[in-house]
């Protein structure tokens, strides 16, 4: 058996595991971590410029791969700095691995120089943390690690490696498999519910399908789809299941809840059955959860039992992967014709009027004709991050996503700073995309710095950036449920981010009308590398439709 250093231990342990690429920062306590990758040709570390950028990415590698993303911190602000992007890991499901560095074990509990309780500040928004305090137990750590953040319902997991462990010498030997009591990594499935389910399906006259998160990966998106062109049953996503299912398809209705298309969100008001998959009901998704689908029967298919009738109430309950139940779905309805044509003719009819409204929208120097022409520009396989606020709504509406994992966005946390990170990790996982970062002003001041990762890196990331001037949709709110009170949203665009991309060494183009368009996303996806541009838009525009905070769908507001 090798005789190994406690840094060492974890690159051997993070090969073993086929890890490509971890984002992280040094700092004091992982100076030792640090020195054995000087040496180690994998995996390749991205230096990032503040460790809450190093979660982000890792979490956008994971969101685009499907497997666990990997970021270092040292101890003390520099893995405090991790927990923002850690909970918004937790909130979306995210497999991801924090390694970070302690104050050496003789003075852990002495207030040490950059000493916290790193273990203790993140219970709330972990899968399961590691404090590893002596080398031999290392091995156990980053495998139980892994093998519990990609296991079951994905997350976040924490090891927390003091500086003296690290230095430690010890036998390596890396587990094949690791042991929990109380934990099986094999997904639960129960099933008991589906011939009732069934039989309700058979005999409703307006089915919907909605889908969330837990659909978003191939497997579940392709049983998605056979499952709702056998029986003609419309779709309906939740904001985390954009992409599941071709925007393009003609049972798509589009997204459901607070900012969802009227299509999408009638549909859910007049269903008398729903098949929700892979979500969690969401206040987001539902509007007020007693006024959500007031007479539909509900089937809940999750593979978390914890989710199943936490906020919506659920007739009948399927545990297990999307993709396993779907198949089991549709074998039970092997025999059975579509569902009422009555019904699909009446959801086409509003989604028609909803492209109706739509196509007055796209006029002039608005936010969806600049959507709808990067989305025409970058083609059909384009990968898209966003950050958080109106312009996420916006490209959520109107850029038609290009499958599964490939619209990457904050949705439980709303975490805003998250999408330019994201897409840098995004753009290790999928190099050959075409990779956009759809942002804000005020979100894009909050991780600007990584403009430089960008720049070092020739990352091909384009960054296209709504600049309205204000914290925007707070302003909405603001304006439409505040009395026009804006209380510190109102920045006046002072900002002008094309210079400052170009002072990064970062191309940077500024846009304010319409004919200016074309030309400047054509300049930046021709650019090798990054590029910027910011367009210029009114602080007046809105995203509609909208529930208001509170109300039922019933009370959407349609613009």
């Amino acid at each position: 058996m090798e005789t190994l250093s406690g840094s060492e231990m974890v690159i051997r342990s993070l090969q073993a595991e086929g890890v490509e690429v971890v984002f992280g920062l040094p700092g004091g306590t992982v100076i030792p971590l640090y020195d054995a990758f000087h040496d180690a040709k994998k995996p390749f570390h991205v230096l990032v410029r503040h460790e809450q950028a190093a979660a982000h990415a890792a979490d956008g590698y994971a969101r685009v791969s499907g497997r666990p993303g990997v970021c270092l911190a040292t101890s003390g602000p520099g893995a405090t700095n991790l927990i923002t992007g850690l909970a918004t890991a937790w909130a979306d499901s995210v497999p991801l691995v924090a390694v970070t560095g302690q104050a050496a074990t003789a003075v852990i509990g002495t207030d040490a120089f950059q000493e916290a309780d790193m273990i203790g500040m993140t219970l709330p928004i972990l899968k399961h943390s590691f404090p590893v305090r002596e080398v031999a137990r290392l091995p156990f750590a980053l495998k139980g690690a892994f093998t519990i953040a990609s296991t079951r319902r994905p997350g976040p997991v924490l090891v927390d490696i003091p500086v003296d462990v690290q230095k430690a010498r010890g036998p390596f030997a890396y587990p094949e498999r690791v042991f929990f009591p109380g934990y099986r990594p094999e997904a639960p499935e129960r099933l008991d519910d589906l011939p009732e389910a069934i039989d309700a399906l058979r005999e409703a006259e307006r089915p919907l399908i909605l889908a969330g998160g837990g659909v978003n990966d191939a497997e579940s998106s392709r049983s998605l789809v056979e499952l709702a062109e056998a029986c003609g049953l419309p779709v309906a996503v939740s904001f985390r299941g954009k992409g599941a299912f071709p925007e393009d398809h003609p049972l798509f209705l589009g997204l459901c809840g607070m900012h969802g298309t009227v299509a999408a969100n009638r549909a859910a008001r007049e269903a008398d059955f729903i098949l929700a998959v892979g979500t969690r009901f969401s206040e987001r998704t539902t509007g007020r959860a007693d006024r959500f689908a007031p007479s539909a029967k509900v089937v809940h298919v999750d593979i978390d039992p914890a989710e199943i009738g936490k906020n919506v109430p659920s007739r009948w309950s399927l545990v297990g992967p999307a993709s396993r139940v779907l198949k089991k779905i549709q074998e039970a309805l092997e025999d059975w014709k579509q569902g009422p044509a009555s019904w699909r003719e009446a959801v086409s009819s509003w989604k028609e009027e909803d492209q109706a409204r739509l196509e007055m929208e796209a006029l002039g120097f608005s936010p969806r004709r600049i959507l709808k022409a990067i989305r025409a520009a970058m083609g059909d396989r384009a990968l898209v991050t966003t950050d958080v606020g109106q312009h996420q709504m916006w490209a959520a509406q109107h850029f038609d996503s290009c499958g599964p994992r490939s619209f990457i966005s904050s949705g439980g946390l709303g975490t805003m700073g998250f999408g330019l990170p994201a897409a840098i990790g995004a753009a290790f996982a999928a190099p050959d995309r075409p990779l956009a970062c759809i942002t804000g002003d005020g979100s894009f001041l909050m991780n600007i710095q990584e403009l430089d990762t960008c720049a070092r890196y020739g990352i091909p990331v384009k960054i296209f950036l709504f600049n309205n001037g204000s914290l925007g949709m707070v302003r909405q709110w603001q304006e439409l449920f505040y009395r026009e009170r804006y209380a510190h949203t109102v920045t006046d665009g002072l900002v002008d981010f094309a210079r400052i991309a170009e002072a990064f060494g970062v191309p940077g183009i500024q846009v304010s009308t319409e004919k200016e368009i074309a030309a400047a996303i054509e300049k930046a996806l021709e650019t090798d590398g990054p590029a910027l541009v910011e367009f210029r838009i009114a602080m007046e525009e809105k995203v509609f439709p909208m529930i208001p905070p509170g109300a039922g769908m019933d009370e959407m507001i349609e613009g």
